[in-house]
């Protein structure tokens, strides 16, 4: 299985990330989504979970939930959009995987055997960090993360 993994979009789906999802499986959106319109353009990929993010807290993306549960490929996934708000042991709670955003800042790193994924910001540049997704690939029972760069902190937003 082939998971598509983007945050962060505050408004903006870049043509880059609907070419990079071409042919996912599934898509997961960690949160600050901005307008509906992008879960509904993402849908025309694969299907999709998404959470709201700080930015979505009112407005129509408000009824998103705050945080996912994602049961994919014989694997638990877990959504929220700040880690520093995780209030479970994923370790002890099955999870495989916790998605994040917020930081817009792409992260990989394994903490107590569980993959910590940030793909980074995909929408609008911030903060000079580079513009990115990432994907998750799920084969045998083991989760392999990927980041990919869309475009450098140097080029133009």
């Amino acid at each position: 299985m082939n998971i598509g993994v983007l945050s962060d979009t505050h408004g903006l789906l870049r043509p880059e990330v609907r070419a990079a999802f071409a042919g996912v499986d599934h898509i997961l959106h960690a949160g600050d989504v901005g307008d509906p319109a992008i879960l509904e353009a993402l849908r025309t990929l694969a299907p999709v979970t998404a959470i709201r993010g700080n930015i979505d807290k009112t407005g129509p993306c408000a009824a998103l939930p705050a945080e996912e549960y994602i049961p994919l490929a014989g694997l638990n996934l877990y959504m929220l959009h700040d880690v520093q708000t995780l209030s479970i042991a994923p370790a002890a709670a099955g999870i495989a995987a916790v998605i994040f955003g917020h930081t817009h800042k792409p992260l990989i790193e394994e903490r107590k055997g569980v993959l910590f994924f940030n793909p980074g910001a995909s929408g609008q540049r911030r903060f000079r960090l580079p513009i990115s997704v990432g994907f998750l690939r799920i084969e045998h029972g083991r989760i392999t993360p990927e980041l990919l760069t869309l475009s450098a902190p140097s080029d133009p937003a």
